[in-house]
């Protein structure tokens, strides 16, 4: 093992592997990558995907570039640097009016993962991934260059760069369309809900009414609470909203708070602990409360005020698995709930969206329809349910999102992915000697 490499693995904990980190600066990016060996080279936002997509065992990994920010107040046009986090652009653009345009569960990625992942948030339905405001950026090929790419120029390019998990090139600055917003706040309405039919219905409903939506389900509920969960929707507050509450700096999100130990003793997220976290949950949850103001943070982000929250696993770690199925399929996500709840693994972490239309992205992850998403405690028995869950979601027509997969296999990607191949034909285009790569490209054969 050489002194300069790191341990390097996902926010799941799962499968880490050595490589050598490269820090470098946006104007050296092509002088690094033409420096790979060849194990090639991938670069790495802030480690908060579940898997292997940063990793790249025995090669190169490029760290976060510095962040910068250049907003225009008067078109809501960012243009940031690559390693610039949603954290850092919200509490920038935030005060100014202006609001990212689509976040994930966490801010705590950078601009050139939420490109590469092509995130999605509460609010597809209405708006789609990140990918589709995201106006042009810039691309080091693995032939040096460095191109300014868009959906009119090399839209090919663009769009296998938009979900490409990295492999086409290392994005070094991007142009984003914000989203104009009146105050940091947010108006939300929370209800719970008792079973999965009355659950879907009322989220169907919420894709005419509400520009965000989401659910977390008690994955351990079974029978008639099969699907039991707390339903939240929320809009934009207007400025005397947000004025009422005490001014427009309440609701810009801070730092989090650091009260998990490095090192966790195994056993503490268990199937006990789980199950009385969850009933804890869904009984402090309001019946039905509505025009509750809630900040940034609280509302998209309610993880990110516990860092390193993941150690809570302990040495294991643990699994995400995120599917998609269309509409025509809702009646998969009850049959995947009760295979849950019979095998007995737990989750504190479950959440239902609704998902609008297929983007352009070769490789995104969404279609129009559902996306269940589940942390699993890492354990021997898992992967065979998985396996099992895998083939209910693929014969439904649906898809598993790389950007939390830390298990397929090659076979699961190919089946849920139709454009892989054209994917494929562009990669060959821009990099036929597979410069960059990754631990998730080789086990997926990408």
């Amino acid at each position: 093992m050489s002194d300069a490499q790191q341990l390097f693995t996902g926010w799941g904990r799962t499968a880490p592997t050595l490589a050598r980190p490269v820090s470098t600066c946006v104007h050296d990016v092509a002088a690094a990558v033409a420096a790979a060996g060849p194990r090639g080279i991938i670069a790495r936002g802030l480690g908060r995907s579940y898997g292997d997509p940063a990793q790249n065992a025995g090669g190169d990994v490029l760290t976060p570039l510095p962040s910068s920010i250049d907003l225009d107040e008067a078109t809501g046009l960012a243009r940031v640097s690559a390693g610039t986090s949603l954290h850092d652009l919200i509490r920038a653009a935030l005060p100014r009016g202006w609001f990212v345009p689509v976040t994930p569960g966490t801010r705590y990625v950078t601009v050139g993962g939420a490109i590469a992942t092509d995130v999605h948030g509460k609010n597809h339905h209405r708006d789609g991934g990140f990918g589709s405001h995201v106006r042009e950026l810039r691309l080091v090929t693995a032939d040096g260059g460095e191109w300014t790419v868009s959906p009119q120029q090399d839209g090919e390019l663009f769009w296998a760069t938009v979900g490409g998990m990295g492999l086409t090139g290392v994005i070094t600055e991007a142009t984003v369309a914000m989203t104009p917003v009146e105050s940091p706040l947010l108006r939300v309405h929370t209800r719970r809900v008792d079973d999965l039919a009355t659950l879907m219905a009322l989220m169907q409903e919420a894709d005419r009414d509400a520009t965000y939506s989401v659910a977390w389900i008690d994955t351990l509920a079974r029978g008639r609470h099969l699907g039991r969960s707390v339903l939240t929707t929320g809009e934009h507050a207007s400025a005397d909203e947000a004025r009422a509450r005490g001014g427009t700096g309440a609701g810009v999100p801070g730092d989090p708070l650091r009260v998990v130990p490095p090192v966790v003793p195994s056993g503490l997220v268990s199937r006990t602990s789980i199950r009385a976290f969850n009933e804890l949950w869904f009984r402090k949850a309001p019946r039905d409360r509505r025009d509750e103001l809630q900040g940034v943070g609280q509302f998209f982000h309610p993880l990110d005020g516990i860092a390193d929250w993941n150690r809570l696993y302990g040495p294991a770690g643990f699994v995400q698995y995120q599917l998609v199925v269309p509409d025509r399929a809702a009646e998969v996500l009850s049959v995947v709930l009760e295979r849950i709840a019979e095998r007995g693994h737990p989750s504190f972490l479950s959440v239902l969206k609704r998902l609008g239309d297929e983007g352009p992205g070769l490789l995104s992850f969404p279609l129009r329809g559902w996306t269940l998403a589940m942390d699993l405690p890492a354990a021997r028995d898992l992967e065979p349910l998985l396996r099992e869950l895998d083939a209910l979601v693929l014969g439904a027509g649906g898809r598993h999102y790389l950007a939390k997969d830390a298990r397929m296999s090659p076979e699961t990607l190919a089946a849920g992915y139709p454009r892989l191949a054209e994917f494929r034909r562009i990669r060959d285009r821009v990099d036929p000697n597979r410069v960059f790569c990754s631990d998730l490209a080789r086990r997926l054969d990408l």
